[in-house]
Order: structure tokens, then sequence, then C-alpha cells
């Protein structure tokens, strides 16, 4: 099949570059042949633009924080000191607190299948625009709640809220950078969302719950205002037939250059869109590339159903792998294994390495690849769960060695931070098609969020019929599957292109055995990587 002669004019009216006739193997090979720039400048904008999402994903993790340090105030007799007004004033029952922090998590996976059909017809910086207004309404509903229907309704609108967010923060991100930066800049979405949970704790500990709330209406606002100094996804523009704003959102993404200088990667995304969208390959220019979200027919592909059926088992390995668990039960699991510390302070020490974990993978994902730090992640923390489970077996009785159990419960949060838990959300920007991009990443995180609620939901049962060794046996045995898995089904993503990912899950191209780069060139190997190196002569 053959492309139509094409030619794309620049803001001043110059000719840009013209596209021939070419056939099938020529279009493939394209996006090969265009190198981006790979200096500071050009990374900064793409720096800049991801922050601002980040600032969004900060008060979303705020959201998952709050209900904890919300419950000691609201349970009789159990208030905190200095919130001794709103404990007066308000308060509930246990049954009231058990749906107080779940109606959150159960209202996520919702918003996460709307967010995908809201995302594509609104572009991805007005939906996250968009997203920051509930997040505000709940923040002051949570501020003068008078009873337990606003809290409720509160925790509504932060769950819809997060949900939401999903499609648009990740294909963004995914749709922004350029590879080289691709993996890295994926990987601050989960530390920010951990760093806004351990911001709350902090301040929780320190203010009372109301001024907290009043405090976190900030974030949504802040976010507004940067998102709005940002430019909207190209990939997006391109689809919408809006290629003349495309070609200046990317001068803007690649350092502020001028549009001569990005017609080789517009060209790029204009082709690879256009032969991936059979019924507008006759018109790149007046016809929108966006399919219609009633067609199930692009969900029932292969490049669909492999890299879902990919970010699926990213979510189960990384739930079911006891880190889920762990995170919300620390502290009676502590306390029921014994530490030499105070049990609240062994789960702050759990949440700070769970951050360092983030951000280790956050630097290192670019040199080392996302299959090794997976490999790493999973089988250490499945080792380090074995380890404390046959102390539990062993010794718990025997009050010895109780520095174990919590530097190997320790050390599985950091490790399950490194690459496992942070996989599948970096996935879940690449690996799908730009025409079903908006609706799987909403999907995919559904059933993350589905898994996340059945580790919880299954602990007791789990406890209660395997006692507290056998589950972390189990959890161990699960990790240590899950890295034999990914040995075999996780491609090398991190320096790829889209359309080289793409082309990977259509089964055109094998990134399993291709692996991440060529050996052959050390800059691409991440020994030498240009845009983080400010570059004085165009700063």
């Amino acid at each position: 099949m053959q492309l139509p002669t094409m030619t794309m004019e620049d803001r001043n009216g110059q000719k840009g570059i013209e596209v021939g006739q070419c056939n099938n193997n020529e279009k493939s090979s394209l996006p090969n042949n265009v190198e981006p720039k790979k200096t500071f400048r050009s990374a900064l904008p793409q720096i800049l633009a991801t922050s601002a999402k980040n600032i969004l994903l900060l008060g979303y993790g705020m959201t998952l924080g709050f209900p904890t340090i919300v419950i000691p105030s609201l349970q009789p007799h159990h208030g905190n000191v200095t919130d001794l007004r709103e404990k007066d004033t308000l308060s509930l029952t246990e049954e009231q607190i058990s749906w107080f922090s779940s109606i959150n998590l159960i209202c996520v996976p919702l918003g996460c299948l709307m967010s995908g059909t809201l995302t594509q017809p609104l572009g991805r910086k007005r939906a996250m625009i968009l997203v920051n207004v509930p997040f505000i309404v709940a923040w002051v509903m949570f501020h003068y709640a008078s009873n337990v229907g606003m809290l409720y309704a509160s925790l509504v609108l932060t769950g819809l809220g997060g949900g939401l967010l999903e499609a648009p923060v990740l294909t963004y991100v995914a749709e922004i950078t350029q590879p080289h930066l691709r993996g890295m800049l994926s990987a601050t979405s989960s530390m920010c969302v951990i760093l806004g949970v351990f911001i709350q704790f902090l301040m929780g500990t320190m203010l009372s719950w109301r001024t907290v709330a009043s405090i976190n209406v900030m974030f949504p606002v802040t976010a507004v205002v940067a998102l709005c100094f940002v430019p909207e996804s190209p990939y997006w523009l391109i689809g919408r037939g809006r290629v003349a704003d495309a070609e200046k959102s990317l001068c803007w993404l690649r350092g502020w250059v001028k549009p001569h200088e990005v017609q080789p990667e517009l060209l790029q995304l204009v082709s690879s869109l256009k032969s991936h969208s059979p019924s507008n390959r006759h018109n790149v220019t007046s016809v929108s590339f966006t399919p219609s979200c009633s067609s199930w027919r692009n969900y029932t592909k292969r490049n669909f159903l492999q890299p879902y059926s990919l970010v699926a088992a990213g979510f189960f390995f990384g739930h079911f792998g006891g880190m889920t668990t762990l995170q919300t039960y620390a502290v009676s699991i502590f306390a029921q294994l014994g530490t030499p510390v105070d049990k609240y302070i062994a789960t702050l020490y759990l949440g700070l390495v769970q951050l360092g974990g983030a951000l280790i993978c956050v630097i290192l994902v670019h040199w080392t690849g996302k299959r090794p730090l997976t490999c790493v992640s999973t089988v250490g923390s499945g080792v380090c769960f074995i380890v404390v489970a046959t102390y539990a077996y062993l010794y718990s009785s025997r009050n010895s060695y109780e520095w174990l159990p919590m530097t190997f419960l320790i050390g599985s949060a950091f490790l399950s931070h490194v690459g496992i838990r942070l996989l599948p959300w970096i996935l879940i920007g690449e690996v799908y098609p730009s025409e079903i991009r908006g609706v799987a990443s909403g999907a995919s995180g559904s059933i993350g969020y589905i898994f996340g609620f059945a580790a919880n939901k299954v602990y007791f049962y789990m406890l209660n019929s395997m006692t507290l060794p056998g589950t972390f046996w189990c959890y161990g045995a699960v990790s240590l599957v899950g890295s034999v898995f990914f040995h075999f089904f996780l491609p090398e993503t991190e320096g790829r292109t889209l359309l080289e990912i793409q082309e990977h899950f259509e089964g055109s191209r094998n990134l399993l055995k291709k692996g991440r780069v060529s050996s052959k060139d050390p800059e691409k190997l991440g020994t030498v990587n240009p845009a983080l190196v400010p570059d004085e002569t165009h700063l």
C-alpha cells in the first residue's frame, strides 16, 4: 500500500518536508531514520510538562493518604489531642469507618473505565485540567463536613477523580517525550503519588485533618495553573487533523525550536498514525484519526490483547506479591512479628524506603532498562518475603532476632518499588496503539485497582487458613513466578519509539530477541545521555 504525496508547511508559509510514494518497508523504516536531538535544552520542556502533570498526581496521592490521618480523629475515645473540636462534633462507628477507608478505592475503577472515553474527545491537556474540579470540591467538602454523608460524598469525588486522571496522565507523558526520556519521566508518576501519601502523613502529625484539607486545595489549583502553560499532546492533535497545532506543540516540547527542526519527527508521527488508521489513509491533514469508541474490533486485536495481558500481569504480581497487603496492614504485621523499634516508627521507615525505591527506579530505568529492574525487584522481594515467613514459622514465638523481619520487610518494600510496583504504570502509556490508547489506559488502571482491592480483601482469609508464615510464603512464591513470567514475556521498551513498541505487539518486530539497543551504540546503552547534561551553548 502506498502513501499519498503530502506537503507540510510551517507557520511562515515555507514548504516543509515532502513525502512521496513509499512502500510498506520504507514506511516502517522511516522512524528509525529520524534521530531526535538529545540535549538538555530539548529535555527541559519535556521535564517541565511532566512536572506540571506530576502536581496533579501529588494531589491524588494526598487523597489516598488523607483517610489514614482522619480515622483516628473520628474514632470515639481515640481522637487526636490537636483535633478535639472535630472529634466532639463528628464521629463514626466502626462500620462507618470501614466504609470510609474503602469508598475511595471502590470508586477509582469506575473512574478509570470512563477515563479513556472522556479523554479522547477532550484531549490530554484539557482532561487533566478538568479532573482537578472534583478534587477541589472534595477538599472544600472535607473541610466543612458536618455529617457522614458529606465525608462519603467527598471520598466518592476523590475516587472518581483519581480514576478519571489515569488515561490523560499516562498517555500524555508517553506522547510528549522522546524515547530516551520516556521511561524515566513515566516513572516519576508513581513516585509523586507515593510522595503525596507521605506528605499527607507528615501534615497529619502536626495539623488537624480539617486544616490539612483546606491546605490540600492549593495543589489542584496549582496543577490547573501549571497545565495551562504546557502544550497539548502532538499525537492527539494529529489524530484530530490539527497538524499545524501539532507542529507548534513539538516546537515547544523539543526545546522551543524553529518549525523546520521538528519536521522529521512530525512527519514520522503523521506517517505512523496514518499507517495504523485505515479509514484515514487518503487525507492526513483534514480528516481526524480519532476512532469510534463504539467499535469493539480494536479491542479484539493482538495489539490490544497482548499488551493488556502484560500490564494486567504486572498489576497482579505487584499486588499479590505481598506489597499491597504489607503497605495497608503494616502496623499490625510489625506488631505481630515484633520489631526492635515502635511499630509506627517501623511503618514510617517502610514509607521512606518506598519513596526511595521509586526514586531509584526513576534514575536507573534509562540506564538499565525495564527488564533487569523487574527481575531484581521480583526476585528480591520474593526472597525477602520467604525469609520473613521462615522467621515467623521458626522464631516469632521466641522473641529472637527481632531486627530480621523488620529489615527484610523494609527490604521488600524497597525492592518492589524499584521495579514491579512501578512497571505496569510505566508500560500503560507506551504499549497501546494511539487509536485505543486512552480507553485502554483507563481499562488498565481499572484492573490494577481491582487487583489491589482483591489483594487486601483476601488477606484475612489467607491469614486464617494458612497463618502468617503460609501467607508470606505464598507472597514469595507469587513474586518468584512473576520473575519467570516477565523473563519470557516482557519486551524491553526502554529507548524504543512508540511505533517500534507497537510493531512488537503486532508481530512485525521482536523486542525480546533484540533487547534494548545495539551494543555498538554506547550512548543508547545509557553510558552517555546528553539530554541530562546542561548544554551551556544553548542555555
